[in-house]
């Protein structure tokens, strides 16, 4: 689907599949029985509290749309202070730093009060980080009110942050594997930008094919290296038919056949010429520049890379992700949740009131408009009174993901204390194969081999 410029895209959020246990969240049968242990706030009750995101590490329009939305709450709520921060850390990418950033302070008794961290991150903080119950702190029923509304959370979708029975975070901000691709680009190789590629093997023919007219690159996939985490990858492997983790989380399987199918179809595509070795910092600008033809990547990149078409007078458009052969795709989330990590039973409340304006209705409109995140008010596309609705209209980039949220994947999250190590061993050894020319199979079987000795025991 091709926009010619200026124009701006976001997506919608739909049905996820049923959770497994060893999963990202497992939906809740518990009876609304809780009752709010932490009291509602006076009008006059001055508060201060701290919001810690990720987003926040990167300027553009993530940092300016959330300090917007931080801006708005504070004229909402004057007695409430807010104070926003990013993850302490050194990595490039926010997203990394954020739970090393999380576990230094809650060590320190220093705790943020709402925290943005990862659905891959679930099990460790409840287990480990000890991040409060929502159900416990306001009520189960008053959760399950905050997912409803208007334009309520997508039926399943509200789910992703529940461990063991309850909510301990709510989901705010994700998006699906999108391809996106330069249809100015397309149509100086001679291919048709109204047909993209649909399968992995039309990927590399259509690569083939930008290289050699135009003489850049084909194709990036931002799914492959450590510092892209491993949502997206996952993505991939199961859309060839297999996964990183058993159905009861007990073993790693990353190292199966599918995986290293899919492992060895993106070691081709650089071994043919036609996905550069760049890092993930190296190759966000590069696609933006007008410089890569195809590029798989969370909608999160949006925002810059419209910017970037509209500043290089070429055509963004996206797509879907594409298959392996006549297999269905099966499209994982990327993204975050919120979490109340403070123990002050005021900034507690604080901390509820922040959650539940930036998951409201005014708060998925500016992040999906300005940001590309999918707004899980799934209702709002729909509504032809929402402005949202009226902008998605306009923009087709949308419709990818609209198309993948029905058919979505939860992200599994590893188990145990080491699952940051098992992670990136498993991510290490697709870097190497893919980028630097190991053997898939004796690489992945070695990394997972390595691993296992870090999973708990059974």
């Amino acid at each position: 689907m091709i926009r010619h410029w200026p124009a701006r895209a976001a997506a919608a959020a739909a049905t996820l599949l049923t959770l497994t246990a060893c999963s990202v969240g497992a939906p809740s049968s518990a009876p609304s029985t809780s009752v709010a242990t932490v009291p509602e706030l006076t009008p006059d009750q001055k508060v201060s509290i701290t919001f810690e995101s990720y987003n926040l590490s990167t300027a553009g329009p993530w940092t300016d749309t959330f300090n917007e939305l931080l801006d708005n709450f504070r004229k909402q709520h004057p007695n409430i202070a807010v104070t926003a921060q990013k993850p302490g850390g050194a990595s490039a990418n926010g997203v990394n730093n954020a739970m090393s950033s999380l576990q230094t302070e809650v060590a320190g008794g220093n705790a943020p009060t709402v925290a943005q961290e990862t659905f891959g991150d679930l099990d460790f903080m409840v287990d480990k980080l000890h991040a409060h119950a929502l159900d416990d702190l306001v009520g189960k029923d008053a959760v399950q009110a905050n997912f409803g509304g208007a334009h309520p959370f997508a039926d399943t979708a509200k789910t992703l942050g529940d461990w063991k029975g309850k909510t301990y975070g709510v989901p705010f901000v994700f998006s699906t594997p999108v391809l996106y691709y330069n249809a100015s680009m397309f149509r100086a190789a001679g291919l048709d930008p109204a047909d993209p590629p649909a399968t992995w093997d039309q990927v590399k023919t259509a690569a083939q094919a930008i290289k050699s007219h135009t003489g850049k690159d084909g194709v990036y996939i931002d799914c492959l290296t450590k510092v892209s985490g491993d949502w997206c990858y996952q993505a991939l492997v199961a859309s060839n038919g297999g996964s990183v983790l058993s159905g009861d989380g007990s073993t790693l399987t990353f190292a199966d056949a599918p995986a290293v199918e899919a492992v060895a179809m993106a070691r081709d595509l650089v071994g043919s010429g036609v996905m550069p070795q760049l890092t993930q910092v190296q190759a966000f600008p590069q696609f933006a520049a007008g410089n890569i033809g195809m590029f798989l990547e969370s909608s999160s990149l949006q925002g810059n890379f419209v910017k970037g078409a509209a500043d290089g007078h070429w055509d963004l458009a996206a797509a879907t992700m594409p298959k392996f052969g006549d297999k269905p795709t099966a499209p994982t989330n990327s993204g975050a949740a919120l979490f109340v990590t403070a123990g002050d039973p005021a900034q507690q409340r604080a901390g509820w009131e922040l959650i539940k304006y930036l998951t409201s209705d005014e708060a998925y409109s500016i992040i999906a408009r300005k940001i590309g995140y999918l707004p899980l008010r799934t209702g709002l596309v729909d509504d032809p009174n929402s402005t949202l609705a009226s902008w998605v209209a306009q923009n087709p980039l949308v419709r990818p993901n609209l198309d993948q949220l029905k058919r979505l994947h939860p992200w599994l999250a590893f188990p145990g204390d080491n699952y940051v190590q098992i992670r990136n061993g498993m991510l290490e050894a697709v870097e190497k194969s893919v980028f630097q020319n190991a053997d898939p199979a004796a690489t992945l079987t070695a990394a997972q081999q390595q691993v296992a000795a870090l999973m708990p025991a059974k």
